[in-house]
């Protein structure tokens, strides 16, 4: 049945949660400007973290996150702490494994005092500023995880790995703020429940070979084993979180009601009201604040109704008992 599985990694299942995910970030959305980074690892450490799967995206989220929350607690930029939410990536068009990460962050920060600092208008923090300070972060933080005998790293590799972390100069992309602040999470929706590759952009298979459409009109053929392999270095180790918050997105602001207050602070017209309950940024499962029944939503998001018969495509779904089915007992033949 469509949408049944529920794996995160399913091409057909996740649209309802990500609806759902949205309907949640709308009580943490501030209503400030926000803008777009993408911290990406150099080509020379995917070996490694394809070894060290788990640990090594740690490692990015870690090191990604104090980049942004140094550089806006310095006096000299922000003097504050800002709201940010982050979702990893780990695949191009073609299913290469190209590990990155995702960042929202508000255009502005809370200072100590209790004050709201923005930021210039269309301007964070230089690039290569942020470049430099991502790679400082992460190689000291991989050093210690590797003298910890946390990592694994074969031989072969101990010369791009030093070349990678001494000599390349890293990357950092940032975009300039988005028209609106619900207009950030629906974009990045787009990451926080997509998978490898859906079932829409797979134009062929003939028991051989599988062809795939990657970007610009142009496709991917593979043989069917190497589309598998590709497909399987995007299924993140379970339990891993995906999807992180912090600043003032983490569980301890939430928690004390932090961002609610921010939220008022930055709407005036809204102060007199009573503050709406803000809902714990976790990603559990639960219900959407929306009064539509998952089916309903599911229908409007894909046009699929799952009450409707599969037979006579007219008549309603009813839930009904199992018939219990007494099985016999296996006699042995002497």
């Amino acid at each position: 049945m469509y949408n049944s599985c529920r794996n995160r990694h399913c091409p057909t299942c996740q649209s309802l949660e990500q609806n759902k995910w949205l309907e949640r970030r709308r009580d943490s959305i501030l209503p400030v400007p926000y803008f777009y980074l993408v911290f990406t690892l150099p080509s020379e450490l995917r070996p490694i973290v394809a070894m060290n799967r788990e640990r090594m995206f740690a490692l990015m989220f870690e090191a990604a996150s104090k980049t942004v929350l140094i550089l806006s607690r310095d006096e000299k930029r922000l003097g504050g702490t800002p709201a940010l939410t982050m979702v990893l990536h780990t695949w191009t068009r073609d299913l290469a494994f190209h590990p990155h990460v995702h960042a929202i962050v508000s255009a502005g920060a809370l200072s100590p005092e209790g004050a709201w600092v923005a930021s210039r208008t269309g301007y964070l923090f230089p690039v290569k500023v942020m470049a430099r300070l991502f790679r400082r972060l992460f190689r000291e933080a991989l050093l210690t995880a590797r003298d910890k005998g946390e990592l694994k790293v074969a031989a072969e590799h101990d010369a791009s790995l030093r070349r990678a972390l001494f000599e390349t100069h890293w990357h950092v992309y940032a975009k300039a703020p988005f028209g609106g602040a619900e207009q950030v999470f629906r974009y990045l929706g787009r990451y926080t429940h997509r998978v490898g590759i859906s079932n829409a952009r797979i134009l062929s298979m003939d028991g051989r070979f599988v062809t795939f459409a990657t970007k610009d009109g142009r496709t991917c053929t593979l043989p069917g084993v190497e589309f598998l392999r590709r497909l399987l270095l995007h299924v993140l180790p379970r339990g891993f979180h995906k999807i992180r918050h912090y600043g003032l997105c983490s569980s301890h602001h939430v928690a004390t009601d932090t961002l609610g207050k921010v939220r008022a602070m930055l709407q005036p017209a809204v102060q007199g009201a009573t503050p709406r309950p803000i809902a714990p940024v976790v990603e559990a499962a639960q219900e959407s604040n929306s009064a539509e029944t998952w089916p309903e939503c599911l229908l409007a998001l894909t046009g699929v109704d799952v009450r409707r018969c599969p037979r006579c495509e007219h008549g309603r779904m009813l839930p009904a008992p199992l018939e219990v089915v007494n099985i016999p007992a296996r006699q042995d033949s002497s």
